[in-house]
């Protein structure tokens, strides 16, 4: 049987973890306690705006990694295979490719002839437009690029992507659920696991993001980063709602 995941997301400003709200930095945490031991994955992502080094976010990854005891996805930045290697030389499992993989498809293909497609996340941000369909956005959230979510998703995977992440502008940080429409289209349009991130307020929200949403994983940033027991919580609610887990 198909075990649903539960992933928590951390999104990093400069090296230091913040919650984002409509993809701007909103809230600095004071400490990074995760539970990584309930938790069934986690993904660190570099949000920072400014180019340049990203050595702050490596040194984060790399502390974080000695300590981490489930699989680990890493991204930000990421356009050539030198920065897939780096990441994965210092402890991720998996990489999370988005702007690069707009601006060069081929990106997708070479990390998964590299490493396997099940080391390639391919994250799609999309916002609604106003015919009621959806629309990419690369470099976090600020460029459109024309092309449909579901579109685009059907495109990661013939290219090797081994998973679809698919988050909502506009419920980023909201608290008042996922975007299940956009979800289902993208579920609907591939065969790998989609992880939906942007909007999960409560457990409740993630039974939807799988039994409406079609989604294999249910993402958050902000429900239960710093707290031991909660993560548990959310897995007996799902269980007790036909929703298979790992408990």
């Amino acid at each position: 049987m198909l075990r649903h995941r539960l992933i928590t997301v951390l999104t990093f400003n400069d090296g230091t973890l913040f919650r984002t709200k409509l993809f701007e930095p909103d809230y600095r945490y004071t400490h990074n306690f995760v539970d990584s031991w309930l938790v069934d994955e986690i993904v660190m992502l570099d949000v920072t705006r400014k180019e340049g080094d990203n050595r702050a976010f490596l040194d984060v990854v790399t502390q974080f990694a000695h300590d981490c005891f489930v699989p680990l996805a890493v991204g930000g930045g990421i356009r050539t295979l030198d920065d897939v290697r780096k990441f994965m030389t210092v402890g991720g499992d998996k990489v999370v490719v988005n702007s690069g993989a707009v601006e060069r498809p081929r990106l997708i293909s070479e990390i998964a002839e590299a490493y396997g497609t099940q080391c390639v996340v391919l994250s799609i941000d999309a916002r609604q437009t106003d015919g009621g369909g959806y629309e990419v956005y690369s470099a976090c959230g600020r460029n459109a690029t024309g092309m449909d979510p579901a579109d685009w998703a059907k495109q990661g995977e013939d290219r090797g992507a081994g998973e679809i992440m698919i988050t909502s502008i506009e419920r980023d940080g909201s608290l008042q659920g996922y975007d299940l429409d956009l979800c289902r289209r993208v579920a609907d349009a591939v065969s790998v696991p989609v992880l939906v991130l942007g909007g999960a307020g409560s457990w409740k929200h993630f039974v939807e993001g799988v039994e409406e949403g079609g989604a294999s994983a249910v993402c958050t940033q902000n429900i239960y980063h710093f707290t031991e027991n909660s993560i548990l919580s959310a897995k007996k609610f799902l269980a007790e709602r036909g929703v298979p887990v790992r408990l």
